[in-house]
């Protein structure tokens, strides 16, 4: 690296420390308030004010399947529905739906998928829908088929688009091709949206060929997983790399997971995920860690413990720092922040809050993470509210580990 080089990221670096000073001490307050506050909450004020919100958030009053994505915005989009029909689930309420309006939900989802099995909502088409994954047709079809699940029903058309991913030569050449150098983060997304999609319809759609591809690709996995951090194309050797290291495996350990395969290199995993908590209890490299970085952090730590004895005291202690800080970024209108002190925009406009405002997005990411903490925290407040999850490949299932969840494989530690 040439000199000019050097003082540009150490230009960055000090940008990034005087930016976060402001932000810690907002969250200094906000930390200082709610442990006045918390003593007073119980479940079913947490459990009615998330509730409160999400009803807030219709665009019309009797629409009960069209959301705006946060108040500050007036245009319902398809996604929005996702993040209200997964809250609600997870809150046990859409129980209160009568089947008239949950099959009328599930028709409204319906109503946008395309002939090659992807859902495509036209007021929020731009140039990232077709092209990424983090966010678009392949990432919003993963929502989709959670939501419809939720609702009792299945997605109507097959996933056309999938059909390539069949070839099994095809997919390994697929994989390999991915960029885990230099975009691990970004792959795995890609990942996770067609392998998620390739479950659904070996389950839902009793294709025999999709579930091939799946033990193909989870034999990938296995095999270039790095058994020195648990990790796919991160090094973990920088605090940037491990929090990145940790969100890319979130995205491939779920794929596992859900197939109940052992989870290779459990000690390490363990390791580098308890290592990206923050002194605020939240989980990356800024003290105002954001939704994805906490709970993709939280799901494995949860997961994990339950499956082994290794250092589950420290899992314990970290997770139980992890419950105030999540309610830190809870509002008093019931949401909830992606990443406090700032705007998010989420692959749209329309998708868009203002700084410390509220949104669909982060509320159902951030009452998940709620919810898998409640797994191994029951004696909190939220133990006592009574979570559901889905029965469905993708972001919001749980295994029991005496309901055939996946064993652990012999760490390699010093292999």
């Amino acid at each position: 690296m040439n000199n000019n080089g050097k003082f540009r990221s150490v230009g960055k670096r000090m940008f990034r420390v005087i930016r976060q000073i402001p932000i810690k001490r907002d969250l200094i307050l906000r930390t200082k308030r709610l442990e006045e506050q918390i003593h007073g909450l119980n479940a079913s004020d947490l459990r009615a004010r998330i509730l409160s919100y999400i009803e807030r958030m219709q665009a019309e009053p009797t629409v009960i399947w069209e959301y705006k994505f946060a108040a500050s915005q007036s245009v319902p989009v398809l996604y929005n529905a996702t993040y209200a029909a997964m809250t609600l689930h997870l809150l046990n309420e859409l129980q209160h739906f009568s089947s008239d309006e949950r099959t009328a939900w599930v028709d409204y989802f319906s109503c946008y998928q395309a002939p090659d099995g992807l859902f495509k909502d036209p007021r929020i088409e731009n140039d990232l829908v077709e092209t990424d994954d983090w966010w678009g047709w392949r990432h919003l079809a993963l929502q989709v088929i959670i939501s419809i699940t939720a609702l009792g029903g299945v997605v109507g058309k097959p996933f056309v688009f999938l059909d390539p991913y069949l070839d099994l030569d095809y997919l390994t050449a697929w994989l390999e091709n991915q960029d885990w150098e230099k975009r691990a983060a970004f792959a795995s997304n890609a990942v996770q949206n067609i392998g998620v999609l390739l479950q659904y319809s070996r389950d839902y759609h009793a294709n025999d060929q999709a579930g091939r591809a799946v033990e193909c690709m989870l034999d990938w996995l296995g095999r270039n997983q790095d058994p020195t951090t648990g990790f796919w194309g991160e090094s973990g050797s920088t605090p940037d790399s491990l929090s990145l290291g940790v969100q890319t495996g979130y995205h491939l350990w779920l794929l596992l997971f859900y197939d109940k395969r052992p989870i290779r290199c459990v000690e390490r995993i363990i390791d580098s995920v308890l290592a990206t908590q923050n002194s605020f209890g939240g989980f990356g490299v800024l003290s105002n860690s954001s939704a994805c970085e906490d709970i993709d952090s939280i799901d494995p730590l949860v997961r994990l413990s339950l499956l082994t004895d290794y250092r589950r005291e420290d899992i314990q202690s970290v997770l139980r720092k992890a419950l105030p800080w999540t309610l830190v970024n809870m509002n008093d209108d019931g949401g909830f922040v992606f990443r406090r002190g700032e705007r998010l925009i989420y692959g749209h406009e329309r998708m868009s809050s203002a700084k410390n405002e509220s949104a669909l997005f982060p509320t159902w990411f951030r009452t998940l993470s709620l919810a898998y903490l409640a797994q191994v925290l029951p004696d909190t407040l939220i133990g006592d509210i009574e979570w559901q999850f889905v029965d469905c490949p993708g972001l919001q299932f749980f295994h029991q580990p005496d309901d055939g969840a996946p064993a652990t494989s012999k760490d390699t530690r010093g292999q």
